[in-house]
């Protein structure tokens, strides 16, 4: 894969920069786009391993912190980082966070940027991420981005294989959904706790909703996660259903499978984007045609490595992580210990799957403003 560097030029999104190849012409102009993403980019800065959670007047120390590109930017590197050519149409600040988020994603993770716009007098938006007690707490200040994903996208957007969206946002994919597109949706929490039904109107088009048992439940009036898998399904061709440490649920009516996994046991460091590596990797086994056990199975092991790394996208797994992870695994097995046959038994198709990627593996990356990331 030829490397270009990436330099901002004036476009028609209005008194912004656009971000084009040196060439001149995009990667979406000429390569295909696996998946196509859009939303907004936060500057994430994440503390870890407090003793617990802070209190008013009371000055807590974290075991650890860094800093990375957060939000929408952490499903873009989780979905780079499997190999899937991805494209993020995203308006960016030209205060020093935006350049640093924007450097991160595109030159280190071959992010297409090419439909991104940066802004002047527009600051990044920041969210500060506190893990303790196996969750997270998070404060955010930012502002609307002043300019649509329709709008940055323009006349001729790209037709990629899968789109990732979430329910509440503009409906910019029904062009690239009328193109063959699979769209993947998602939903965030809603903080009335209202969870209106018309949501799930939105549904119409979209070829896979993989909501978390909470949301599915209360979306549809429900009292298990099974039973809201059952309601889901009658909405949108692929049903699934996260259940965090109890693993994931998932219908597909296009294979007639039907599947359940269980959660790696893992120690969980950081939870920030974990749902986002699920969605990738999810949406790598679908666009492969893996048989539905094996999507469900690939997204817990990815996630489960996620946690296991602080800083949200950047602790996304690459083909490297996973191919270390299975190393280690059948070693164990080979030394008779109970939990890594059984994984082997479980995760066996991934052979196949390691030798593709193999001399293209990339592995996670420590990036942060201070430049050294403290464990």
């Amino acid at each position: 894969m030829k490397l270009v560097e990436r330099h901002p030029t004036l476009c028609d999104c209005g008194d912004v920069a656009h971000t084009t190849t040196a060439e001149g012409s995009t990667p979406s102009d000429a390569a295909v786009v696996d998946v196509l993403l859009s939303g907004m980019v936060f500057l994430d800065i994440v503390f870890t391993d407090l003793p617990h959670a802070p209190s008013p007047g009371h000055e807590v120390w974290a075991g650890g912190m860094g800093s990375s590109p957060g939000g929408i930017a952490n499903l873009a590197m989780a979905t780079a980082r499997l190999d899937l050519r991805t494209s993020l149409v995203a308006a960016f600040s030209d205060d020093g966070y935006g350049h640093w988020c924007h450097d991160v994603l595109g030159r280190q993770e071959r992010v297409d940027l090419s439909r991104s716009c940066t802004i002047p007098d527009w600051h990044s938006p920041v969210t500060v991420s506190m893990a303790y007690d196996g969750d997270r707490a998070m404060v955010t200040h930012g502002h609307d981005a002043p300019l649509s994903t329709a709008t940055m996208l323009g006349d001729n957007p790209p037709v990629p294989r899968a789109v990732i969206t979430e329910l509440g946002d503009e409906p910019w994919w029904e062009p690239s959904r009328e193109g063959g597109a699979l769209v993947f949706a998602d939903v965030g929490w809603d903080p009335t706790e209202l969870w209106d039904r018309a949501v799930l109107r939105r549904l119409p088009g979209c070829h896979a909703f993989t909501p978390n048992e909470v949301e599915a439940m209360a979306y549809t009036r429900t009292d298990t996660a099974a039973d809201a898998l059952s309601s889901l399904t009658e909405l949108v061709p692929l049903a699934v259903v996260t259940r965090g440490y109890k693993g994931a649920m998932a219908i597909d009516q296009t294979t007639g499978e039907q599947a359940s996994v269980p959660a790696l046991d893992v120690p969980a460091l950081d939870p920030t984007g974990a749902g986002d590596v699920f969605a990738a990797a999810l949406v790598f086994g679908t666009l492969g045609g893996w048989p539905l056990a094996e999507r469900l199975r690939f997204a817990a092991l990815a996630s489960s490595l996620a946690v296991q790394q602080f800083g949200g996208g950047l602790a996304a797994p690459g083909w490297g992580d996973i191919a270390d992870w299975w190393t280690r695994t059948t070693r164990a097995a080979a030394e008779q210990n109970p939990a890594a046959v059984a994984l082997t038994g479980s995760y066996g198709f991934l052979t196949e799957h390691l030798n593709s990627h193999e001399g293209r593996s990339v592995r996670r990356a420590y990036a942060t403003i201070a430049r050294l990331s403290d464990l």
